[in-house]
């Protein structure tokens, strides 16, 4: 399948006010399109995109078919056009576009990948979902026994910062406590880490009214697969 299939063809919106196209229908088609496929461990890849669209249950629906068929482009034959004559809306097939590494200007390059993901909300969601799903400890010690050198898992590892950088911590704790809540340490590792307040001298008239925790700070992350990223 052409590159072109999938990102020229830009149907406009179904008019329709209510799609059929529910967040059912798009679990369903993932069980569907990813039935015979196998993750890097040999396991069937289908329980992998039925985890990641379980893990944005907390988001609307256009979000939750996008985790859903998050890596329909990449590995099925399904098209942009295909998925719009379904019902799925613009927007989702954006997402859906924007987390497909064969559409991005380096597929080559997964760091810049993330960057580039990072620069949209709704994407970063499903790929902080996707990633905390390939960070599972039982997949990292399986992976890691399998590639000693360099498990895959270290570039997951290194694409974390940017992804929570770019969206409310809230939203990304939402996501790590259905699908990996063994991240959320590593979350508030983090959030220490760019806390440059000093306790020792603050004093109350310092402390902001509103919500204190927003994203978590990190050096260029406003711009951020192997197969199965």
């Amino acid at each position: 399948m052409s590159e072109l299939e999938f990102t020229e063809v830009r149907s406009p919106e179904p008019p329709t006010p209510q799609s059929s196209f529910t967040v059912e229908t798009a679990k369903i088609l993932a069980e569907v399109a990813h039935n015979r496929q196998k993750d890097k461990l040999k396991r069937p890849y289908r329980e992998h995109v039925i985890a990641v669209g379980d893990a944005l249950a907390d988001f609307d629906d256009d979000i939750r078919i996008a985790g859903y068929l998050h890596d329909i482009a990449e590995d099925t034959p399904m098209t942009r056009e295909a998925l719009l004559a379904m019902g799925v809306s613009v927007r989702t097939a954006d997402i859906i576009e924007r987390v497909t590494k064969r559409f991005q200007e380096n597929p080559d390059d997964y760091q810049a990948g993330i960057r580039y993901i990072a620069e949209d909300h709704d994407a970063t969601l499903v790929k902080i979902a996707d990633n905390a799903h390939n960070s599972l400890p039982e997949r990292v010690r399986a992976l890691a026994e399998k590639w000693p050198d360099k498990p895959p898992v270290t570039r997951y590892e290194e694409a974390r910062p940017v992804l929570y950088a770019a969206v409310p911590v809230e939203e990304t704790r939402k996501i790590l406590a259905r699908i990996n809540p063994w991240l959320l340490d590593e979350l508030d590792d983090l959030l220490d880490e760019a806390d440059d307040t000093d306790y020792e001298n603050l004093s109350y008239e310092d402390v902001p009214a509103g919500p204190v925790e927003t994203s978590v700070p990190v050096a260029g992350a406003a711009g951020t697969g192997s197969h199965r990223d």
